[in-house]
């Protein structure tokens, strides 16, 4: 006979006790809820026994399954009311997975079966018609997990931002085609943990990996006919599973200690990992989309929906998570917790973080309660938090506006660093105006315009020139216009604001002058990039120049276009070590990793100023910033009050060769010459410049100098 229920729920999910399992999944809307358990007979036909959950508290169904431990294959069937037009899509013909499912095993073939409403060959359908084909041989089962692993002394390594270095990866592109990690690695985390990468890591002074999604996902239908798949993984299935066609183990248990054996071999390098997480919305698509999990057991519990029980979406993926009820913050707050507790894993880079913080009047908050639980939770209080602060509906665009922790990511310093170096560089060369240096500058110090607030400093900004999304940074270099045909959307997809250059020819090409030209280019971006004050982020294999074909977009392209092509030519090898040594000169320059904004005000009676600024001419820029003509800029940090080195920063951003004087700032003596984005290489020749000296510059070129003080 069940006994009485508790007045709460057990957690969710599965949790083992001594004699079997406890399930807990929350339906509010069900009238029945089964665990489907599945074994294999014998002769290796797969059985299904159901087993009813009794006990329903505040929406949560629970029971305790006798004889059930880890590996137990597993799934849910939900019965209720059908009734489209009020979201609710109850139909126990649908195997459907855990939303705390720690293990996944398989995938979803995409067939009409898997749809909640009766849909036709070519997947049109009547949302009204409840189809009643059983969909268990197409889609993937939960596996009952352990948490148990060998950590040793792992522990968490808590890099300052203001030291950190970020590296953007797929752990399938980085590793598919590396020479020195094994075959049977290549292009998983066992590969991304591997001796051989690693050590690429290390040499680039990298502190943290940031990994596309690494949630379990699946492709939409659409590309599936098309032939293509979802490579990038923005299209979650499961919150709390790693995804298992990224592990060179075959079995769930393995896949979820192969991720738990990458985390602890970059920590031991002193590597953090930091996820790239989609709580915004999920593979089921809009109302018109399978019937794999959240849509079956409680579409209007977990979507964002209209009167109509339509999906309101605010992501440009067909729904959205709706984070203004409390059972759904309660699953993300679980999922995160979950990867910081179980899987050591470092922070979290939240996609389209907008569509997370709205209430219910679809307007941004910033005391959201998810943002509030997330920056007081003792756990997740305590790990990197980075928002990419947008999304696709009205009034999407926040950067800037997130509240501490949460750094950003910043759009204006990407927009700002390639409108100076590509699009006013080729309008320079054509006798023609740019933007001027006034947004420059402000990106270069941290972007205090945008960030300057609750106790913010320059760290809340993550800088970048490129990522996953747009165009590498040699494909800047080489493109005019996206090259987006093998997508299969007739080039329409793909951001058309680049902001880039081909400096004169399309594509690749033999002509030596637009070839060192372009190679100056990506250098004069990584310096920049990696001499700004802020947290800067490296697009993975940016550092050697990787090109994805003038694709901006290759969101589908699981082949060589986005694997990363280790044979080096000549000038990659000299990219990649200008790049390990801007990181260098970073690491070694305190002034260029400081935390609070720079106050542009002596630092001591009739001292320097902690950051000044000056033209090409070495007089301060004064009433020249708003000049768009003006394309020369120098930048002095000041290093003493940090007992440091103080370092001048001088732009050149004319399409041509300059005279710069130096200026004669308070205690600068003379400058000494530590790198040029003119070098194809680190080292050149030595150059020791007195205050107020002349010193010739290449067009479109970059300086760092040293600067000597008076004794």
């Amino acid at each position: 006979m069940p006994t009485t229920p508790p007045d709460v729920p057990p957690p969710h999910g599965v949790h083992v006790t001594a004699d079997g399992a406890t399930f807990s999944v929350y339906a509010s809307h069900a009238d029945r809820v089964e665990v489907c358990l599945f074994d294999r007979a014998s002769d290796g036909a797969q059985l299904e026994r159901r087993v009813a959950l009794r006990n329903q508290v505040y929406g949560t169904w629970f029971d305790t399954v006798d004889g059930v431990g880890p590996g137990q294959r597993y799934g849910l069937r939900v019965s209720g009311p059908w009734v489209p037009d009020r979201a609710l899509r109850h139909n126990p013909a649908k195997l459907l997975l855990d939303p705390y499912a720690r293990a996944i095993e398989g995938g979803v073939t995409v067939d009409p079966a898997v749809y909640g409403h009766r849909v036709g060959a070519s997947l049109a359908g009547d949302l009204s018609v409840r189809d009643d084909r059983d969909s268990a041989a197409y889609v993937p089962r939960c596996v009952v997990a352990r948490d148990e692993f060998d950590w040793g002394t792992d522990a968490p390594l808590r890099h300052r931002l203001c030291d950190s270095l970020v590296y953007e990866v797929h752990v399938r592109n980085a590793t598919r085609r590396h020479p020195g990690v094994p075959e049977p690695l290549r292009g998983t985390y066992a590969g991304l943990a591997h001796p051989a990468f690693v050590e690429h890591l290390t040499s680039l002074g990298v502190t943290a990996v940031e990994l596309l999604p690494v949630h379990t996902f699946t492709h939409e239908p659409e590309l599936v006919a098309r032939g293509l798949s979802n490579h990038w993984g923005y299209n979650t299935l499961g919150f709390f599973a790693p995804h298992a066609a990224y592990a060179a183990a075959a079995d769930p248990q393995g896949v979820l200690d192969e991720f738990k054996g990458m985390v602890k071999a970059l920590h031991a390098a002193g590597i953090e990992v930091i996820l790239d997480v989609v709580y915004n919305h999920t593979a089921e698509q809009s109302q018109t989309g399978m019937t794999l999990s959240w849509r079956g057991l409680d579409q209007r519990a977990y979507y964002r929906l209209d009167e109509q029980g339509r999906d309101i979406d605010l992501t440009g993926c067909g729904n959205t998570v709706d984070l203004s009820r409390t059972v759904v913050v309660q699953l993300v707050l679980d999922s995160l917790r979950y990867w910081v507790e179980q899987m050591h894993v470092d922070g979290f880079r939240f996609d389209l973080a907008v569509a997370l913080a709205r209430g219910r009047d679809e307007g941004y908050d910033p005391d959201h309660p998810l943002l509030v639980a997330v920056r007081t939770d003792p756990v997740l209080s305590q790990v990197k938090l980075v928002a990419e602060p947008w999304d696709v509906g009205m009034h999407g665009w926040r950067t800037g506006q997130f509240p501490p922790p949460f750094a950003e990511w910043n759009d204006r310093y990407r927009d700002a660093m390639r409108t100076y170096w590509l699009r006013d560089l080729a309008a320079s060369g054509a006798g023609e105006t740019g933007h001027g240096v006034r947004d420059v500058a402000t990106r270069l110090a941290g972007s205090q315009d945008l960030f300057d607030g609750g106790g913010r400093g320059t760290t809340a900004s993550v800088n970048f020139v490129t990522a996953h999304d747009g165009f590498t940074l040699a494909d800047l270099t080489r493109y005019d216009h996206k090259h987006n045909e093998a997508n299969g959307h007739d080039g329409t997809d793909g951001s058309n604001d680049n902001r880039s250059w081909n400096h004169g020819v399309e594509g690749p090409t033999d002509d030596p002058e637009v070839r060192a030209a372009r190679q100056r280019s990506m250098r004069n971006a990584l310096g920049t990039l990696l001499l700004s004050a802020g947290v800067p982020m490296i697009n993975g294999g940016d550092e050697f120049g990787r090109s994805q074909g003038g694709n901006n977009n290759p969101y589908s392209q699981d082949n060589a276009t986005s694997w990363f092509d280790w044979r080096l030519e000549p000038w990659q090898e000299d990219l990649l070590e200008t790049t390990r040594f801007l990181a260098q000169l970073r690491a070694k320059h305190p002034v260029l990793r400081q935390r609070p904004f720079f106050s542009g005000q002596p630092t001591g009676p009739d001292g320097p100023l902690d950051l000044a600024w000056y033209g090409g001419d070495g007089q301060p820029m004064g009433a020249r910033w708003n000049d768009p003509t003006v394309d020369v800029l120098q930048a002095l940090f000041n290093g003493g009050p940090l007992g440091h080195d103080s370092v001048l920063l001088t732009l050149n951003g004319t399409a041509w060769a300059a005279e710069v004087t130096l200026p004669r700032a308070p205690g600068s003596a003379a400058y000494d010459l530590v790198w040029d984005s003119a070098w194809e290489r680190p080292g050149g020749p030595g150059l020791t410049v007195p205050a107020g000296g002349e010193a010739p510059m290449t067009g479109s070129s970059l300086r760092m100098w040293r600067v000597v003080s008076h004794a």
